[in-house]
Parts: C-alpha cells; sequence; structure tokens
C-alpha cells in the first residue's frame, strides 16, 4: 500500500505543478480547452432532475469551476460543497469564491456532508505508475464513497478503453477504463437506473446514478 500511496503523493505533484503553469484555468485542472470541460460539464449535471433547492459535492473540484458553470446555467443550489485532495487547488477555490454564500471548499472528506447530488470530473484520469488492477480499486472505493454520501445521485467520468490504439500506447499514465464494467458495477450495486453516455465526441464516457 506504501507504493500506491507514493503514487498517490505524485498525483497531488502532476496537479500542482498544472496548477502552477497555468493558474486557475481548464489547463490548470488539466483539460485540453475551456470548451472540453464544459462539454464534460454539461453530461455530469445530467444528474441533477431540479433547477434549484438542491445540494451537491463536487468530487475532485480543482478551483472550482463547477460552481461557477452551475450558475451560469441558471442552477440555484442550496449548498455546493467542493472537495479536492489537493490543498493548494481548494486555496484557490477559496479565494474566487471568497464572499459567495453556499459555497464551501475543504480537503478533508471528513467534513463532507451528505448531498443530494454528486459530480466528479477527471478525477481517475491520472494513474501515473499504479497498476490499472490498483487504480481500478481505488477508483471503486471512491465511487462507493460517492454512494454513501448522496442521497439522489451521482455522475462520474473516465477516459474510455475505446479511445484509439495509439492514444492510449503514448499515454500509459492515463487510467482508460472500461464503461460496461463500470456501467455493470454500478447498476448492480447503487441503482436499477443507471445511465452510461458515450456519444459526445470526446475520448471518454460519463455514468449517471439516479437514486429516485
Amino acid at each position: 500500500m506504501t507504493n500506491f500511496e507514493d503514487n498517490l503523493r505524485q498525483v497531488k505533484a502532476y496537479f500542482k505543478d498544472k496548477l502552477i503553469t497555468y493558474g486557475a484555468t481548464a489547463q490548470g485542472a488539466d483539460w485540453n480547452s475551456p470548451q472540453s470541460q464544459e462539454i464534460r460539464f454539461d453530461q455530469l449535471i445530467k444528474v441533477i432532475r431540479e433547477v434549484s433547492g438542491f445540494s451537491i459535492l463536487d468530487y475532485g473540484c480543482g478551483y472550482g469551476a463547477l460552481a461557477d458553470y452551475l450558475c451560469m446555467k441558471g442552477y440555484e443550489y442550496t449548498l455546493y460543497v467542493g472537495y479536492d485532495i489537493l490543498e493548494p487547488m481548494i486555496q484557490t477555490a477559496r479565494q474566487l469564491h471568497e464572499g459567495m454564500e453556499r459555497i464551501i471548499f475543504t480537503s478533508d472528506i471528513a467534513q463532507i456532508p451528505t448531498v443530494d447530488y454528486a459530480v466528479a470530473s477527471g478525477v481517475f484520469n491520472i494513474r501515473l505508475n499504479a497498476s490499472y488492477e490498483q487504480w481500478t480499486e481505488y477508483t471503486l472505493a471512491c465511487v462507493e464513497k460517492l454512494n454513501t454520501l448522496t442521497s439522489k445521485g451521482f455522475s462520474v467520468n473516465f477516459l474510455t478503453k475505446y479511445s484509439d490504439k495509439e492514444r492510449m500506447e503514448e499515454r500509459p499514465d492515463l487510467y482508460f477504463a472500461d464503461p460496461c464494467f463500470l456501467f455493470d458495477y454500478c447498476k448492480r450495486r447503487f441503482s436499477k437506473n443507471v445511465a452510461l453516455l458515450h456519444d459526445y465526441n470526446l475520448y471518454d464516457f460519463t455514468i449517471l446514478v439516479r437514486k429516485q
């Protein structure tokens, strides 16, 4: 387990370097562009069934871009909780959203309350030196946590194993997940209402788990 914990520290260092290099931008959160970031947000927020009166956890929130995107799209949440394992990201998010009501940022998972919905965007893409099996185990543990923290549903996106072979060979540090496996896992364990979105022209997919 020590080696895996070392790998998680390296993942933190990877994202810290992105933040230092690019700042509070899509590239600073390791996305190719603001456009691709927003396309992914559009898929993830499909799990939300109301436009107001809901609480939401942004698991792996980075600098809090989703909080702003939801407001731009006309959503009115009663509480937005941003969680990230990287403390400098949390500090940046707090600075950007200083004085804004109904928004909390934390790097302490014990401080996260139960919410209506949770979303996780790009959280599992970078596995670095962890084996595929190790990273899958870690991913499933995090998805289980999302389930326990939500009452109405959650959504998660992943890079897909249906990406071009050359692309996957060029980036062995990335986690290209199996959409069929994850759909089956969520369907069997969490809800009968599970959707797999794999039709938005990016090298990834989104799983929606609706509990009600």
